[in-house]
């Protein structure tokens, strides 16, 4: 009974029990909670404002998030090596391997800048109605404006994160978030003195809000305490090789999230030819669900941490128990959405209710009630894919993550989607189903591949060098006494050789 109790005790209040991993994650729950109310928001005042706007938000800001997935995902990878370098008591390569995030993000910026004149071919070839395309293409365009911005400021985070001084983060979201709220009230309807700029103005409102949180970090990464303690101020310098090797990790981890992002775009888009009124509900239960899934990203960048910092210190049974303990807190939270879901779906749908056009929100609202039972069946699933996926790619695993994606998204979600809503002109509920299979295939592959425990031998970062005390350490030989004393001799004279002494050589 007591070492059970110790069992208890040690899982709940100690390194990698659920307190450890509610210390880090549950600011980051609130940021994340933060941005996925804004964007509920945002978009309950697009519905607000015309159906039209609400169809075509969704797909603009995905369309927008695709492009901007891969530079993310690779620039914000500065987070595990922060995290190991941390774990490994090394604090002053911090300044350096974030300088080298903030020069790719920098690029990134600049990259994004010249797919705006493409915007009207881009979403011509979508196809979807005249009346949404119009609202679709200038949305896209103004994200794109805030897309350095936005990349910039969640490689600043990491800073933070990665330290696991999450408080921070949470404050500065909650800042941006406000600003983000105020602006689209004022920018869309015209209110405060500003022009009714509709999905324009929700566009100009989320650019203010990124610009406003870079800034923030900014001010903060470049304090006399980061730049005297983690060298923010002089490890501004490029290091090749150290960008290399945030390249060698970070890439696959970009590509894997792209190519996440892409998915959910093609089904989005795909689902958008069916009809508008399809488009239409299945926004709405993403944005529904985005809710309860938002907070539990918060959940997956404090496993990254955990993971990263106690692999950094060689301690991988706390890093297991730690993405354990956070599967089990997500599982209880998520589960609670899906049960409402599936019992009362009305309490989440009547915000969506158009206050322009009520008896044409009512078409859509049966559909959206389904399918916010198809997001309860695999909401597990995909806390499995939240919490293990980012407990791996903070020990380094990013490869086979990138593999993963890359031999599911296509053949189980994109295709089959693509012949359903174009070659067949099947319904939206039969392009939910494999939606939904995705989900459950890719959260069971991540779950087994951390069980396999081969993440556990990984790091990211170089190995320190050793560095040699006063005096050397001389190798252990031992002497047998019974031995004639020219032998004696002999093996002393060997103890006290060069190449006994030769040290030993430690590198990448």
């Amino acid at each position: 009974m007591n070492r059970a109790k110790d069992r208890l005790i040690d899982r709940g209040g100690k390194r990698g029990g659920c307190r450890d991993v509610l210390r880090v994650a549950f600011p980051l729950v609130l940021s994340t909670s933060s941005w996925g109310l804004m964007h509920f928001v945002d978009r309950m005042f697009l519905s607000w404002y015309s159906n039209d706007a609400l169809a075509a938000a969704v797909p603009g800001s995905v369309t927008n998030f695709v492009l901007v997935a891969f530079f993310l995902g690779t620039a914000t990878y500065v987070n595990t090596f922060i995290a190991q370098y941390i774990g490994a008591g090394r604090p002053r390569q911090v300044g350096s391997v974030l300088w080298q995030g903030i020069y790719f993000s920098v690029f990134s910026g600049i990259f994004l800048l010249g797919v705006i004149p493409f915007a009207g071919h881009l979403f011509r070839l979508v196809g979807h109605d005249a009346a949404v395309q119009e609202m679709e293409v200038p949305y896209f365009r103004i994200l794109c404006y805030g897309s350095g911005a936005s990349i910039l400021g969640s490689t600043l985070s990491c800073f933070f994160i990665g330290r696991g001084k999450t408080l921070t983060v949470m404050w500065v979201n909650i800042t941006a978030t406000a600003a983000n709220l105020l602006l689209d009230y004022a920018w869309i309807f015209g209110n405060w003195g500003f022009p009714e700029a509709g999905i324009r103005g929700a566009g100009y409102a989320t650019v203010a809000a990124t610009v406003l949180r870079f800034v923030l970090y900014m001010t903060m990464v470049l304090l006399p305490y980061s730049r005297r303690t983690y060298g923010t101020g002089s490890g501004w310098k490029l290091n090749p090789r150290l960008f290399r090797r945030l390249m060698r990790f970070g890439l696959p981890s970009g590509i894997h999230f792209m190519l996440d992002v892409l998915g959910f775009s093609l089904f989005i888009l795909l689902v958008g030819k069916i009809s508008s009124e399809a488009l239409a509900a299945t926004n709405v239960a993403f944005n529904i669900n985005s809710l309860a899934f938002n907070p539990m990203l918060g959940f997956g960048f404090a496993i990254s941490t955990l993971v990263g910092q106690y692999l950094g210190a060689n301690r991988p049974d706390l890093a297991e128990r730690s993405a354990n303990s956070a599967f089990r807190m997500t599982c209880a939270y998520i589960g609670t959405f899906c049960l409402l879901y599936v019992t009362v779906p009305g309490v989440f749908v009547r915000f969506f209710g158009s206050r322009k056009n009520p008896e044409e929100f009512e078409v859509i609202r049966g559909v959206v009630v389904n399918l916010l039972r198809f997001v309860a069946a695999y909401s597990i699933f995909d806390m499995l894919n939240i919490v293990y996926a980012h407990a791996i790619k903070g020990a380094g695993d990013t490869r086979f993550v990138m593999w993963v994606s890359v031999g599911l998204s296509w053949p189980i979600l994109v295709i089959p989607t693509y012949l359903t809503c174009i070659v067949f002109k099947g319904g939206v509920y039969t392009a939910w189903l494999f939606m939904t299979a995705y989900v459950m295939v890719l959260g069971t592959i991540f779950y087994l591949r951390f069980r396999g425990g081969k993440w556990k031998t990984m790091r990211v970062i170089e190995a320190a060098p050793r560095v040699p005390g006063p005096f050397p350490e001389l190798p252990t030989v031992e002497l047998d006494f019974g031995m004639p004393i020219e032998k004696r001799r002999a093996a002393k004279e060997q103890s006290n050789s060069p190449v006994a002494h030769k040290e030993d050589k430690t590198g990448e």
